[in-house]
């Protein structure tokens, strides 16, 4: 069934043509069946919010399509970006699990199709179903590592471009090869990224023309180019 913003609504998890290495994606098919009945599937435009911070959790939504910005902010307003979700992820899984509120706030980047579990009914299937608690097992280590990896790059780099360096590289993990280089594509402006890194917008925009500069990186349309990873890894060691 189409849906809005041109998504391919997919109801059932048993059917899906996006199914991959998510949290959904791998379980029995029992699991995946009590799932289906007690999910509700929506689709969101960019910049909606899915939950906000200290908010009471509700249940845990999966990311079917798009992508999603998860970030925690300061009582002066100041904003960190923790990490961009993508394709399979949980949001909300620690809070929902502990009945705590939620920790980040979770917006869209792009159009985005999202599955809502309520809180007790994911428990309840939890319950039944030792593959689903192996999967949250393994999500929450996935979010363990990765708040490590974060708190290494904003904390202990020593300067903004070994940070901006380091994720670039992060990124290009998943990004397609060419023969220029490794292609990413750039979902978010300067003043999101230098929420990422803990920098500011304008140190963002005269780091990356630096790098273009000395031939680091090229941008082509909306995607960059990684054209010398050896000065970005020495970059990002430092």
């Amino acid at each position: 069934m189409r849906g809005p913003y041109g998504f391919e609504l997919n109801e059932s998890c048993r059917t899906c043509r996006f199914r991959s290495a998510g949290f959904f994606c791998q379980l029995s098919p029992s699991a995946i069946k009590d799932l289906d009945a007690v999910k509700s599937l929506s689709a969101y435009p960019a910049g909606a919010v899915l939950f906000m911070e200290k908010q009471d959790s509700r249940g845990i939504f999966v990311l079917c399509q798009g992508q999603a910005k998860l970030t925690i902010s300061s009582s002066e307003g100041k904003v960190l970006i923790v990490r961009i979700a993508r394709p399979g992820e949980v949001l909300g899984l620690m809070a929902t699990l502990s009945g705590k509120p939620y920790e980040v706030t979770a917006e869209t980047l792009h159009a985005c199709q999202v599955a809502f579990v309520r809180r007790d009914n994911f428990l309840r299937v939890v319950s039944r179903h030792p593959d689903v608690y192996l999967g949250v097992v393994r999500q929450l280590t996935t979010l363990y590592d990765a708040a490590y990896d974060q708190l290494r790059m904003v904390g202990l780099a020593l300067s903004a471009p070994g940070k901006l360096a380091k994720l670039l590289l992060d990124w290009s993990i998943t990004g397609e090869p060419t023969a220029q280089g490794s292609g990413i594509k750039f979902s978010l402006t300067h003043e999101e990224i230098a929420e990422f890194i803990g920098s500011s917008r304008e140190t963002v925009t005269r780091t990356l023309s630096d790098f273009k500069n000395q031939h680091l990186v090229s941008l082509q349309g909306s995607t960059l180019m990684i054209s010398n990873r050896a000065a970005l890894e020495t970059l990002a060691s430092v």
